[in-house]
């Protein structure tokens, strides 16, 4: 069993400097962990405590039930590979790859068997008398996972293992790692900071910002039920839409509205949104009702619409955009545009006729709307 358990990880450094606060997660047996968020939030750190590689300042980690804080890193039954593949240039790639089991005084007879079943399992059989000079990118990508793949180890760490690699090559390595994960049926913990692997490969992801854990779930609800404003906006390609504005009610419906010259007197008032239902669950808007306080409003570009049909059918969702730039993809179209002032990207039909320079009606898709609080950027609608 490989299960993990971190409780209350700290690390910190000379000066009193906390690269990561009070980690607290648990990690499943088999299971795809994913630790994302922007440079410098403490995801390697915390993958380097795991391995060993660096002290733990406080807490305590659990390797199968074991505290293994004071376990040297050869043994804790891990493997790690390195963002760099750190291959030895002089020797071949079987090598490279039987060089920790030959350390550890392995029969040749074995060493030999497993060293020829990761290659057949990373179908590199036929590079195994190559050196690494002699080998592309994900080749030697390949072969470092060999290496890490023939030690049968508890728990595989990945640092960036995909971010040397051109964006073809990195997209097919995705689809490679998460078929070897549930062919080995080990334990992965993946460090990245691009969120497109972490939404394609993880079981459940890890967002950190600041050495702070700020959410952990499956990628669909954190695509779907951010936290926070952080996370709503980290996850997902292109980002999340914000603009700040306010709520108010009137009779039983609750609007957003926004582009107002006054927020006091609500004077020159330019867009007011209907808000169903639904985003009201248990009074949450009601706090901010007639409050001077404001809010930030939510949307992926995928839930705006400049199809004029839409548009029509639906008032009461829609604003008027100033087309900054067009962006043809093929099967969509990108629209990046401004709306008092606030910076919106939707994402349309590829057939769609805008184009830059055009000013144009566009409307929200509702349902989809996520509203944060301004000051705590918490959310309040999920």
């Amino acid at each position: 069993m490989a299960e993990l358990q971190l409780k209350g990880i700290y690390k910190k450094y000379a000066g009193n400097v906390v690269a990561v606060s009070d980690f607290n997660l648990d990690i499943k047996d088999k299971e795809f962990i994913i630790l994302v968020g922007p440079s410098g939030c403490g995801k390697s750190t915390t993958l380097r405590m795991i391995a060993g590689l660096e002290e733990i300042s406080d807490g305590e980690l659990y390797i199968g039930g074991k505290l293994v804080n004071d376990v040297a890193p050869k043994d804790r039954d891990i493997a790690m590979v390195f963002q760099n593949y750190a291959l030895y240039p002089h020797m071949t790639v079987f090598e490279n790859m039987a060089f920790g089991l030959k350390l550890r005084k392995t029969a040749k007879d074995e060493i030999k068997r497993r060293v020829e079943e990761a290659a057949r399992i990373l179908d590199i059989e036929h590079l195994l008398d190559r050196k690494p000079k002699a080998l592309s990118g994900g080749q030697r990508q390949r072969v470092a996972l060999g290496r890490a793949i023939v030690r049968e180890p508890k728990v595989f760490l990945l640092d960036e293992p995909l971010s040397n690699l051109d964006a073809k090559l990195r997209a097919q390595m995705r689809t490679e790692l998460a078929k070897l994960h549930k062919r080995i049926g080990t334990t992965f913990i993946y460090v990245t900071h691009d969120q497109t692997e972490a939404m394609t490969m993880g079981d459940r992801i890890v967002v950190m910002k600041d050495g702070f854990i700020q959410q952990v779930d499956t990628p669909t609800k954190l695509y779907d039920k951010p936290c926070n404003k952080f996370v709503a906006g980290f996850i997902g390609s292109p980002q999340m839409n914000f603009i700040e504005g306010i709520v108010l009610k009137d009779g039983d419906n609750y609007f957003f509205e926004y582009g107002t010259e006054d927020t006091k007197t609500r004077k020159g008032v330019k867009y007011r949104i209907l808000l169903p239902e639904q985003k009201n669950a248990k009074g949450c808007l009601d706090p901010y009702v007639d409050s001077e306080a404001p809010v930030v409003m939510g949307i992926r570009p995928e839930h705006i619409s400049d199809n004029d049909a839409f548009v029509a059918a639906h008032p009461e969702a829609t604003v008027k955009a100033h087309v900054d730039v067009t962006e043809m993809m093929g099967a969509e179209t990108y629209l990046y545009m401004t709306s008092e002032g606030y910076m919106i990207n939707a994402r349309v039909e590829p057939k769609t006729l805008t184009r830059a320079g055009d000013d144009i009606s566009i409307a929200f898709k509702t349902e989809f709307i996520h509203l944060f609080d301004a000051k705590t950027e918490k959310t309040i609608t999920n």
